[in-house]
């Protein structure tokens, strides 16, 4: 019965990020950093009565991580939301999940953390995948790759940035760094180059806070019911919603290499995953 209830809030999870994606993607017209903005206030409007209610300190504890977390969090979101205007949306999402292969080479680097050999291996498989995707994927631009890939780096330093705080602080704070600072950054940067939106843009806009609030919700929850070996993988399916959202909502082709090179990618970071948690 859990298992089943942690498979149904993963896959709902995944789903309220795919919308979210598809939110920022449409919104083409509107500057990334306006986006940004606009994803902090939907996600405040969340954690901070939260906070208020539960009584959490909400400067936490380790200030100088918790800062340092929000800060590269901000760098890896407007690079991935950037990266939506040159890619297509399932292209970008599989790229980001590249992330892992940094997050490992940072975590040997800073928390001394071993990588078996097979692990190599598997790293350069999703390698390849990249490769194929830049190489022979329609209309792969560079300064998208670049940007999902920069994305991709910051989120793997993210990982271990989290893994140094441990336990020691409350999610709720985690994340409210976060946003605050996307809010901060956001409104600051659009501050010259505001677009004003009508009714149903502001409907969007805001609701990209509440899709990627009830995606990081009921992820955890999902987590929180059921092993990770079982949960964790079923985050990739995120990549096949996008595929789909791009072709039915935004028109996009992806021909046999693009999907080949996803397919280099997920095998190569799913295994991974299978195997870390084997450990």
């Amino acid at each position: 019965m859990k298992k089943n209830k942690a498979i149904f809030y993963m896959i709902f999870s995944v789903i309220a990020f795919a919308v979210m994606n598809a939110i920022v993607k449409y919104l083409t017209a509107y500057n990334v950093y306006q986006i940004v903005f606009f994803r902090a206030i939907g996600t405040l409007a969340f954690t901070l009565p939260l906070i208020i209610k539960n009584k959490i300190p909400i400067l936490g504890n380790n200030k100088k991580l918790l800062f340092t977390r929000g800060f590269i969090g901000v760098i890896s979101l407007t690079c991935f939301f950037e990266s939506l205007n040159y890619l297509a949306v399932g292209t970008a999402v599989s790229l980001r999940y590249t992330s892992p292969i940094f997050a490992a080479f940072f975590a040997l680097i800073f928390l001394k953390e071993k990588i078996k050999k097979i692990q190599w291996l598997l790293f350069f498989v999703a390698f390849i995948g990249v490769s194929i995707i830049k190489g022979f994927g329609i209309d792969i631009n560079t300064m998208g790759l670049l940007l999902v890939i920069t994305s991709a780096l910051f989120l793997g330093l993210i990982f271990v940035v989290i893994r140094k705080l441990g336990d020691q602080e409350n999610p709720l704070i985690i994340i409210n760094y976060f946003m605050i600072m996307c809010f901060v950054f956001g409104g600051l940067m659009s501050y010259n180059n505001w677009i004003s939106p009508n009714y149903t843009e502001w409907v969007l806009l805001l609701s990209l806070g509440v899709f990627g609030y009830i995606g990081q919700l009921y992820m955890t929850k999902a987590f929180q019911l059921h092993e990770t070996s079982i949960i964790a993988p079923l985050k990739y399916l995120e990549v096949i919603f996008m595929i789909i959202i791009g072709v039915i909502w935004f028109g996009e082709i992806y021909n046999l290499w693009t999907l080949l090179g996803i397919f280099f990618i997920l095998i190569g970071l799913i295994y991974n995953l299978y195997l870390n948690k084997k450990k």
